[in-house]
């Protein structure tokens, strides 16, 4: 089981909490909004997959209020946008409009396997705060990776927490893998397409067929697996 979670792994969101004003960090993981000191934190997203790029994360610092995505419901449009094209812009924006965000932020860069790539954000610090991250698997019709309510409110100064997310399917695209439907260096096609002609359900990837497994018209082959396949 052990084993097969490690391979399961697509990559790590480091936290690292590195200046604040504050001395605690509450008590008890009580929400405390009222607290009127910053915090700055350095979020770095690592890939650790063989031949996956990751789009520019989008990063947003919640509370308990914000869902980015759940498991078994369908993708709003924002989320379909990331997942399929890898643009953060509208998933970020959608977050901005929650009353439960504090604040958000994009990746400068695409992440290449074995890269990372960090982002700094500054909020007014709550022992509440949670951590959402997500990008695309860009070498992949739908697919998106990331961690969803990840608690950060309780780190002290110099403190870190590691996150270690797996991939899901927005399940809005059919995972037909043809060079015209991936928009990573893959494919080359096109990214966003506001026709649904999937399932509609967010779900955990099955990962990828590939033409090495024999679906003859995939563009892709065994380096741009993950899962351990």
């Amino acid at each position: 089981m052990a084993k097969y979670i490690t391979r399961g792994i697509l990559g790590t969101f480091l936290c690292l909490l590195m200046f604040s004003g504050f001395i605690g960090c509450g008590s008890d993981g009580d929400d405390d909004r009222s607290a009127a000191v910053d915090a700055t934190y350095m979020v770095t997203a690592t890939n650790l997959t063989n031949n996956q790029p990751l789009s520019p994360q989008a990063i947003v610092i919640h509370y308990e209020g914000y869902v980015g995505w759940e498991l078994g419901s369908s993708a709003n449009d924002a989320l379909e946008v990331l997942a399929e094209s890898g643009d953060p812009a509208n998933f970020l924006g959608e977050a901005d409009g929650n009353t439960e965000v504090v604040d958000t932020e994009t990746g400068a860069n695409i992440v290449l396997p074995g890269g990372s790539d960090s982002v700094m954000i500054t909020v007014t610090h709550s022992s509440g705060l949670l951590l959402a991250g997500a990008t695309m698997l860009v070498n992949t019709n739908d697919a998106f990776t990331g961690v969803d309510a990840g608690r950060i409110g309780d780190l002290e100064v110099g403190e870190s927490k590691t996150f270690h997310s797996q991939p899901w399917d927005a399940v809005t695209e059919g995972n037909i893998e043809t060079a015209a439907t991936i928009p990573g260096p893959a494919g080359g096609g096109e990214g966003y397409n506001m026709a649904r002609d999937d399932q509609d359900f967010i779900a955990v990837h099955r990962g990828v067929v590939t033409e090495d497994d024999g679906l003859v018209t995939s563009v892709l082959d065994e380096s741009h697996r993950f899962l351990g396949q």
